[in-house]
């Protein structure tokens, strides 16, 4: 049979050589009726296979642009280049388009939202207009899309500041954007051979506007002000510029005030917050991983600390980054930035906790009162270079690393409850760590695609290197029933983890539609963690060694996995599974205080499959299963005490083994461009064997003390429905959701096997306007009911019952006024005595737009303007119930002045601005899409 060969190449405009996406393509013999057809992707690239040689017709198509046509004769692999689209202004002069705007648009395994079809007012951000789209939400600062967490926001296909998705969505304005597309992105590796390898992370990507991409344009803003409770100063500033110039982009973003307003993501808090935090989070690795890295790196802290909301303890911060983007040349393009945070925070916590002990009648409550101080400062580096050495031939090189500074101050009032009486223990407890750590890693991804259509070879290198030093102060006295002890100890912690990690992929054809793959991936982690803590001596001086609390530990885990998979791939329909076959290798040493081993060995087999199948044009159904392992961290394995509360003391386990988990994930789209409707659905179940759980023993005085295990039941179901629609009669659109969730815990509490069950549904509505510019409302309500229940105490009720909901108003009056306001209320039923909430979060602001383009406004805004703002909460989780609540800001009062820069280059106006019949021609196309029998609008990035 003969060789067919690739024609590829790249659309381009041929005013800004902007790309075009989905121009439809058409590859015809002459005098032949049958045809090849696609459409370019989201950089304008198009690349079409198995072409067999001759002279062929290259066509191009797209509303608004000149029909371009290429005679073309394939001999070879045949390379295009940039193709330039003219505008065609006398087609947009003739074209009339009525009709509701296209909203979202299912296309593959890739959902766009039209940002046209979402009106916001004039200084509104991306995250405004993502709270309008379907399943969308920004609530505590995590950007979740249909209840999954987005990992990463690229800016026209390219990264933005690193892995932070609020430096995007919260600096970039709502002006600019063209299009959200909404997709779960695979890793390179997958991305290039087509087989899922379980690492896909949901991804938004960002599409500009034309003529909104080349310029300079941001925002600076300075407030003063006051809190009407203590008389303190309350002030806020924030630099936003960027600088767009074809596919050089720089933007620069800073910020600082005492308000509550952070601008970091986990990255800041990574390996350097405190290894207990009291009785915050006492637990012994109860979450999964512990805080570690996969294949036993080293354990995390609180950093609870840190990830304050808005509505928990009062933050200062100070914060400043620059990101920079750009093509070196047609074979080298990268992506760098640079961020720096530093926040200082205050939390003061009041809680009371109930433990699921199985003897109804012996009950035991923890209540604690205490008082945090910290600061913590981060800088860290992220880049990116992508070199295509020649068509077959390309190198990905992406290195980061963090510098981390923390330091923390804890106060805290502990006291047991037994029986509902006073009779137990009582501690006093003040800590103080100081931390700093080092977090380097790189990836070095290397692919080749051979002559033979289909066969390809990769290789990929991950090194990570993971350092942490510290030291900390403890004094406790604690009250038991018959006596008490006084702990005075200074210590000193010192961790290291180096990982190295790789894979080698290669891919044969089958046929033309399949494909074979074999791969090999091979992981070594070695890990070093010292913790030495001493007592006072005579002379008052700490040189007494504490042998109970000191450790030294080191242990490596190393694991070869190999397998074999297959992939079928048709226009419809796709499928792909790799059956693997692991064995990990995990050794220990603790030489201080005593010397113990550890050496096991594991034997796994490791199956995933992906389906993908393509019911229309507009529904789209996805399946995925997948199988891993996870062994215990350092922390975990560790036989030390971590006595920093007395009252509830932790230890490791060196008998812990590596968990399995199966899991499975479901996605489902569909829309109707025409009406404007979307269904989203997305479904997931987790079981887990082995899973790293908690083992309490609990005294008779109330003392506990935990260590992890190893526990079959784990659990975890989850099902989330999105149903979006314009309502025409109120210009507005419409999201209705819903969710249902189960998770089975297993414990052990004082040896006896403890099952916690939560089960929950929410039912939620967001309501936004799609009136015009000068009036813009979000109106949204989610309400969640809880049902928990405890094999130990299968008679105790733990239901309980919370909705927020929220209003969000800005409105333009007299062409230069702006009154903005949103009210978030705030429901908890069925907690404990005290806890129980009903109150309302009011803010607003009134202010008046100056200079002759209303660049610049003055505003009053006025925070908490009821004095009502709490936070509350409730945790449920293997072995106890607990109900908190927080310190907040509360009612405080400012004037603001914002100044926003828009200097766009070029002389085409956008749709919204140019009033000439050919711009609202641009304008009715841009809103509603394209005219009848003209290509459909492009979907998502290239899949």
């Amino acid at each position: 049979m003969a060789q067919g060969y690739k024609i590829s190449g790249t659309f381009v405009d041929s005013t800004d050589g902007q790309p075009v996406m989905g121009v439809a393509l058409q590859l015809q013999k002459p005098g032949d009726t049958s045809t090849f057809g696609i459409k370019s992707d989201a950089d304008g690239y198009f690349e079409l296979n198995n072409v067999p040689s001759g002279s062929y017709m290259l066509k191009g198509t797209y509303v608004g642009y000149r029909n371009v046509s290429r005679r073309i004769t394939v001999t070879d692999n045949t390379a295009l280049g940039q193709i330039s689209l003219l505008r065609d202004e006398k087609a947009l002069k003739t074209v009339t388009v009525e009709g509701t705007a296209v909203r979202a648009e299912q296309n593959g395994d890739t959902t766009a939202f039209n940002a046209a079809a979402f009106k916001t007012h004039p200084d509104a951000t991306a995250e405004d207009l993502l709270n309008k789209m379907p399943g969308v939400s920004t609530a505590d600062g995590t950007l979740k899309v249909n209840g999954e967490e987005v990992k990463k926001v690229f800016v026209d296909g390219k990264p933005f500041f690193g892995d932070d998705p609020n430096a995007a969505i919260k600096n970039l304005p709502s002006e600019i954007v063209d299009k959200i597309q909404v997709f779960d992105r695979a890793s390179d590796q997958a991305q290039f051979t087509g087989f899922d390898d379980g690492n896909s992370e949901k991804t938004i990507n960002i599409k500009t506007k034309k003529g909104r991409n080349n310029g300079v344009f941001g925002k600076i803003s300075a407030g003063d002000g006051f809190d009407t409770k203590n008389n303190d100063n309350r002030y806020t500033g924030s630099l936003n510029l960027n600088f767009f110039n074809g596919n050089r982009r720089i933007s620069l973003v800073g910020m600082a005030n005492n308000i509550n307003q952070q601008n970091f993501s986990t990255d800041d808090l990574l390996g350097v917050t405190s290894s207990s935090s009291g009785g915050g989070t006492f637990g012994g690795g109860g979450n999964r991983g512990g805080g570690g890295n996969r294949g036993g790196g080293p354990g995390g802290g609180a950093a609870s600390n840190f990830l304050v909301s808005q509505q928990g303890g009062i933050t200062q911060t100070q914060s400043g980054g620059i990101n920079y983007t750009d093509n070196w040349s047609k074979s080298l393009a990268v992506t760098g930035s640079y961020f720096f945070n530093r926040a200082e925070n205050n939390t003061e916590t009041d809680l009371s906790r109930t433990y699921l002990l199985k003897n109804q009648d012996s009950s035991l409550v923890y209540n604690e009162q205490s008082r945090t101080h910290s600061i913590n400062i981060n800088h860290r580096i992220s880049a990116r270079a992508e070199w295509t050495i020649d068509s077959n031939n390309s190198l990905f090189i992406t290195p980061k690393v963090s510098y981390q500074d923390n330091q923390t101050d804890k106060t805290l009032t502990g006291s047991n409850l037994i029986n509902n009486s006073t009779r137990g223990t009582s501690l006093q407890n003040t800590t103080t760590n100081k931390n700093s750590g080092i977090n380097f890693s790189n990836s070095v991804f290397y692919r080749h695609k051979f002559h033979k259509q289909g066969r390809t070879i990769s290789a990929n290198l991950d090194t990570r290197v993971n350092t942490k030093d510290g030291d900390g102060t403890i004094y406790s006295s604690t009250d038991y029933i018959d006596s008490a002890t006084t702990t005075d100890q200074v210590n000193n912690q010192t961790t290291l983890g180096t990982t190295w990690a790789g894979s080698l992929n290669y891919t044969e054809p089958l046929s033309k539609k399949s494909q074979l793959q074999i791969n090999y991936n091979p992981s070594i982690t070695h890990n070093e963690s010292e913790k030495l803590s001493f007592a006072k001596d005579a002379s008052g001086q700490y040189t007494i060694p504490v042998d109970s609390v000191s450790n030294s530990f080191k242990n490596d885990y190393t694991y070869h996995k190999a397998g074999i998979g297959y992939r079928y791939n048709s226009d419809k329909f796709n499928f792909n599974s790799t059956l693997n076959g692991q064995i990990a290798d995990l050794q220990g040493l603790q030489t201080y205080p005593q010397n113990q081993a550890i050496n096991r060995t594991f034997r796994n087999i490791l199956p995933q499959a992906m389906m993908s199948y393509k019911i229309s044009k507009t529904e789209n159904l996805r399946i995925f299963y997948r199988s891993s392992t996870n062994a215990p961290t350092i922390t975990q394995l560790q036989n030390v005490i971590d006595n920093s509360n007395t009252l509830q003391l932790k230890t490791g386990n060196p008998n812990l083994k590596q968990d399995y988990t199966n899991s499975v994930f479901m996605h489902y789209g569909k829309t109707s461009p025409g009406k404007g409707n979307g269904l989203f659905i997305f479904a997931n179940a987790t079981f887990t064997r082995d899973y790293i759980g908690n083992s309490t023993s609990v005294s008779p005085e109330g003392v506990q003390i935990s260590m992890p295990v190893n526990l079959n039941g784990m659990a975890k179901i989850n099902a989330f429905g999105n149903y979006s629609l314009p309502l025409k009669a109120v210009k507005s659109n419409l999201n209705l959701s819903t969710g249902i969730s189960y998770t089975q815990t297993p414990s052990l509490i004082n040896d006896v096997l403890n099952k916690t069950k939560n089960y929950g549904l929410n039912l939620g509505f967001v309501l936004g306007s799609n009136i015009s510019e000068n009036v813009d409302f979000t109106i949204s309500s989610n309400g969640a009911y809880t049902i928990a229940n405890s094999s130990s105490q299968p008679q105790s009720n733990y239901n309980y019952y919370s909705q927020t909901s929220s209003a969000k108003i800005n409105i333009i009056f007299l062409k230069r006024m702006v009154f903005n306001t949103n009210i978030n209320h705030t429901l908890y039923t069925g907690l404990g005595e005290g806890y129980n909430q009903n109150f309302f979060l009011w803010n607003a602001s009134l202010g008046y737009k100056l200079l002759k383009d209303k660049s610049l406004l003055l505003e009053v805004y006025a925070f908490d303007i009821l004095n009502q703002n709490k936070s509350i909460s409730r945790t449920v989780n293997d072995y106890y119930v607990e109900d908190s609540k927080t310190t907040v800001l509360q009612r405080y009062a400012m004037l603001r002045l914002t100044y926003t820069i828009r200097k766009f280059k070029g002389t085409a106006k956008m749709p919204e601005e140019d009033k000439s019949p050919e711009g609202e021609m641009r304008r009715r196309i841009f809103q509603n899409g394209p005219p009848p029998g003209a290509p459909p609008p492009p979907g998502g990035p290239g899949f």
